[in-house]
Parts: structure tokens; C-alpha cells; sequence
């Protein structure tokens, strides 16, 4: 089959504490990210949590998530990467507690740069915002300079061993 065809498959959380997509951050987004092909998408809604205008969401909620679903987009690269850049454009304004869909793809990709997209959408279809960053390939050993990497399970471990995984296997 495919990988276009295939299923959506979840993928693991950056950290289990990550901001974006940790599920024991309990102040955290607590995105659940899936890959469909060559992009990924998460469903979020925004909460009390998140909130900026009376009933709606700060637009540094929505710029986090963004960046977190972004950073997924690394498993399509196959690589480990860091966010350079990243601009969000607010379309419409993004409403608490209704579900909006984040996906992402990549656009382009030059030497370590890595250009990527997203865009939101509410249950509806329409666009709420969108984002574009650039992401810099990086070695796993960037990250072991500035912590523990021990929080994340073996992600890193896999791009190493296996150059990401874009064979079909994530």
C-alpha cells in the first residue's frame, strides 16, 4: 500500500512533559499528533487555559500549537530539527472550546532548512489561522548539549539508527 493510502498513525509525543504534546504537562496543549501520508494533523481545543480576548484564544496558544504540530512534520523529513522561525497569520479568530484542526506539510526543503506549513481549521472548513517556520536540521547531539535526553524515550535514538522514518514504519 501506499504511503499516501495508508492509515493515520500516531506519533509519540516529543516528551511526556512537552508544552505541545506532553500528556503529563497538565498545563500544556496535550496534542495528539497523527501522520497521514505527507502531513500531519491534530485536533485541539482551546480552553480557559488558553484564553486571551473574552472567548477566545491567545494568539500565543495558538502560535505554541502550531509550532508543536510543525516540529512533527521532522518525522516526514526523517530528522531531528529546531525551529529557526515562525510566523503565524490569525485569518479569523479562534474561538475557546470548539475543535479546530492543525495540518501541516513540508513545503521545501534547502541543505539543513527545512520549510514547513500549517493550517487550522475549524469543524466547519474554514481557515483560522495558518503558519509557516523554518525548522535547521540538527544531530541528536544538539540536544543531549542541552539536557537530558533521557525524556525522550528513544526518539532520538530511532532518527540515529534508522535515518527517520520515512520507510513506512512511522
Amino acid at each position: 500500500m501506499p504511503e499516501s493510502a495508508s492509515l493515520p498513525k500516531r506519533l509519540p509525543s516529543h516528551t511526556t512533559t512537552c508544552m505541545g504534546c506532553g500528556p503529563d504537562n497538565p498545563h500544556g496543549l496535550q496534542l495528539v499528533v497523527h501522520r497521514s501520508g505527507d502531513a500531519v494533523y491534530s485536533d485541539v481545543i482551546f480552553d480557559e487555559r488558553h484564553i486571551g480576548a473574552p472567548g477566545l484564544a491567545h494568539g500565543g496558544a495558538v502560535a505554541a500549537a502550531c509550532d508543536d504540530v510543525l516540529g512533527f512534520t521532522l518525522w516526514i523529513a526523517g530528522t531531528p530539527a529546531v525551529t529557526r522561525s515562525l510566523t503565524v497569520e490569525y485569518l479569523r479568530p479562534v474561538p475557546l472550546h470548539q475543535p479546530h484542526r492543525i495540518t501541516a506539510h513540508i513545503r521545501s526543503r534547502e541543505g539543513r532548512a527545512l520549510h514547513v506549513m500549517a493550517t487550522g481549521t475549524d469543524s466547519d472548513g474554514a481557515n483560522r489561522f495558518t503558519a509557516t517556520a523554518v525548522f535547521v536540521a540538527v544531530s541528536t547531539d544538539h540536544f543531549a548539549a542541552h539536557g537530558d535526553v533521557s525524556a525522550f524515550g528513544g526518539l532520538l535514538e530511532q532518527f540515529s539508527r534508522h535515518g527517520g522514518l520515512d520507510d513506512g514504519r512511522s
